[in-house]
């Protein structure tokens, strides 16, 4: 089956992820399946867990143009060692589309990850790079970016997020979405595979 973007609240994106610790076929498939993805949504970035993969893993381009493949990075079990200075400002999510609120981040970070040839890499990142970096190391771990909105702006996305855990809801009363226990599930098992 193939794999889509899930939307809030999928209990996939509250999961917090595990390292990747094998470099095979099936992750390159994955991998291969997320950058479609991220660009047919017309994003900047795309963490497993979005597609209900419960791994430490994340595909971007911040220049969003598929035409630009010297772009594109793929990056394994990635973590920020380093922030400083602060930005805010507008920031959506593949996972809630259509919704944009401001965000405070930090301007430049410090980042670790491997690369898929399994090698460390460390890089220093800012402005719109290091907000992409933030909001998809968020994902691995659980965590919104509805969660790192301020008061105003969690007031201003109430009624769209009250939408979105709507539309779920509904979907799983019809049976188009399993229920959360076996969403859970599912995880579970995806994770032990591996």
């Amino acid at each position: 089956m193939p794999r889509k973007i899930v939307h809030y609240p999928h209990p996939a994106l509250r999961h917090k992820s595990r390292p990747v610790n094998t470099i095979d076929k099936e992750l390159h498939v994955n991998i291969g399946e997320m950058k479609e993805l991220m660009y047919q949504a017309k994003g900047l970035g795309l963490a497993a867990p979005q597609v209900a993969l419960p791994f430490q893993l994340l595909v971007m381009n911040v220049t969003g143009d598929p035409k630009k493949p010297e772009a594109e990075e793929v990056f394994l079990n990635p973590q920020i060692v380093e922030r400083k200075g602060v930005m805010n400002d507008e920031e959506g999510c593949l996972s809630f589309p259509g919704l944009y609120q401001n965000v405070r981040r930090a301007q430049t970070i410090k980042v670790r990850a491997y690369n898929l040839k399994g090698e460390m890499v460390e890089r220093v990142v800012k402005d719109l790079e290091a907000r992409a970096w933030q909001h998809e190391i968020d994902h691995l771990n659980g965590v919104l970016f509805i969660d790192m909105m301020g008061p105003i702006a969690k007031l201003a996305a109430r009624s769209s997020v009250k939408k979105f855990e709507k539309a779920f809801r509904e979907a799983q009363a019809k049976g188009e979405i399993p229920p959360d226990f076996e969403i859970e599930k599912l995880l579970a098992a995806i994770e032990t595979q591996r």
